[in-house]
């Protein structure tokens, strides 16, 4: 395991107990924990985008706003839904969002997850072509976002332009160099896997996948993992790919973290059905640092990956999610071969 962040779906409710009860507390929180996570030594800050839900659904002033108070700590999401998004404006607003936090963004996209409305991208204007689907909907923006994140020239300028343009086409701007091969595909299937390296875009892969085989959650995601890394040798990219899990872990260190996960863990794999696919969800893992050790040792898709991302409870506050990631790096990361 070379790096270790923080996924943060970024709730907010009135919730007893909640410490974000607005959308003003999760944005001021969220850039507070990103600063908190750095300051502790993690690797990523990480925000799911959620449209229609009380979640993060504007990514990129958050990941700009972090950007400007952090230097290290990588910044991306997990993952932005492409149904919904213009491909050109989301260029701009990603390459505007990446130079502010001096190129350290990682952005996670994909075709989405079930959704709070009924086809909510057709609210922001998209339909799928004549004989496309919302998952086709979703690759052909993609595929148009990594195609202007080149930063060649494709748009014929003015022959009166307002202010004096370079020679030949123009591109859009502003232009980050390199964005585009930080691109990271939310797959949930081999199919899907391979599609992504084809593509040259990273790998992300979260709690859930498409139960392709009945095999533990583990063992599919970590088949997934080896199939997308056959299909980048296949595509000979001259650059290593880079691939993320997601787990839910809580070292119980204090009575605090006792008393609030000490009965949580799922022990078990869950199936269930997800946007009409058979779905498997992998276990929660919560107990004391030197079982977490042994119990994380066997799950094949973290030896496989190269980052673990820490989904937190982010209700919980700055404070105790800080506290949380670095129970995880002081007790559970030396042992998964962290740095």
């Amino acid at each position: 395991m070379k790096k270790i962040g923080f996924l943060s779906f970024g709730h907010w409710s009135t919730a007893q107990g909640s410490q974000t009860r607005t959308a003003a507390d999760v944005l001021q929180q969220s850039i507070e924990l990103a600063v908190a996570a750095e300051e502790v030594g993690a690797d990523g800050a990480y925000f799911r985008v959620h449209h229609f839900a009380r979640q993060l659904g504007s990514p990129f002033p958050l990941l700009a706003a972090a950007g400007a108070r952090t230097s290290r700590i990588e910044l991306g999401t997990g993952v932005i839904d492409m149904r919904y998004e213009n491909p050109l404006m989301m260029a701009e607003n990603a390459g505007a969002a990446d130079l502010i936090a001096g190129q350290r963004l990682q952005l996670g996209i994909s075709r989405g997850s079930p959704e709070q409305v009924v086809d909510g991208w057709r609210y922001f204007g998209y339909r799928p072509g004549e004989g496309e689907t919302d998952a086709d909907l979703a690759r052909r923006h993609t595929e148009v976002l990594l195609e202007v994140l080149e930063g060649k020239g494709f748009a014929q300028p003015s022959p009166r332009p307002m202010f004096a343009n370079p020679p030949g086409l123009l591109r859009l701007e502003p232009h980050s160099e390199g964005l585009g091969k930080r691109l990271w595909w939310g797959a949930a299937s081999n199919a899907t896997a391979r599609w992504a390296a084809g593509l040259g875009m990273n790998l992300m892969s979260s709690t859930l996948k498409e139960d392709e085989s009945g095999k533990p959650f583990h063992v599919q995601q970590a088949e997934q993992i080896q199939e997308f890394r056959e299909a980048w040798d296949a595509a000979g990219w001259d650059h290593p790919p880079r691939v993320s899990v997601s787990r839910s872990i809580f070292p119980l260190v204090t009575a605090q973290d006792h008393a609030l996960f000490g009965g949580s863990a799922d022990s078990d794999d869950q199936v269930g059905q997800i946007d009409n696919m058979r779905a498997v969800f992998g276990r929660s893992y919560a107990a004391e640092p030197d079982a977490l050790i042994t119990q994380l040792a066997a799950d094949e898709a973290i030896a496989a990956a190269d980052t673990l991302l820490l989904t937190v409870p982010n209700q919980l506050g700055v404070d105790y999610n800080a506290h949380l990631l670095e129970s995880v790096l002081t007790h559970l990361a030396p042992a998964l071969g962290w740095r």
